[in-house]
């Protein structure tokens, strides 16, 4: 009989963004409950008619923008620079993104320009080893500022 065992709060979380970097949306996904909640706080598209925001569920918002991410920046990655968990199932990531843009995202034209961009994720993992919430913070205007957007009002 062989044993299993639930992987740490740390492995599961080092998997999901194992997975970003080789731009697996399916196993990010997968690595994920299936409501699990999802939240990019400074994240805002601006319309015609609405704002769409980071706030929603993995499986709806957090797929969308992954893939739409990967595609306007191709070469897409990422790098941990600090990972620390709890006893509770909360983990704590310091992570650099950067990206050479080849599409539009959202009201950023492509300029053809990189970005290297801080970001900190925080996780809840449950006990049965998936990801239940994500949220990420990144400063939004300095990300506009290396893609060479600018808003002038």
């Amino acid at each position: 009989m062989s044993v299993t065992s639930t992987p740490t709060t740390v492995e599961v979380v080092t998997a999901f963004f194992d997975a970003y970097r080789a731009h697996d949306v399916e196993h990010m996904v997968e690595l994920c409950t299936e409501n699990a909640d999802f939240r990019y706080v400074p994240f805002e598209v601006w319309g015609k008619q609405r704002v769409i925001r980071g706030d929603g569920k993995v499986r709806t918002i957090g797929k969308v923008i992954w893939r739409t991410l990967i595609d306007s920046f191709p070469d897409l990655t990422n790098e941990v620079t600090y990972i620390t968990s709890d006893d509770e199932g909360n983990v704590a990531v310091e992570i650099v993104i950067s990206g050479t843009q080849a599409k539009p995202f959202s009201s950023i034209g492509n300029q053809g320009l990189h970005y290297n961009l801080p970001h900190v994720f925080l996780f809840r993992v449950g006990k049965e080893g998936l990801i239940e919430e994500i949220t990420a913070y990144w400063d939004t205007a300095d990300w506009q500022r290396q893609l060479g957007w600018l808003e002038v009002d």
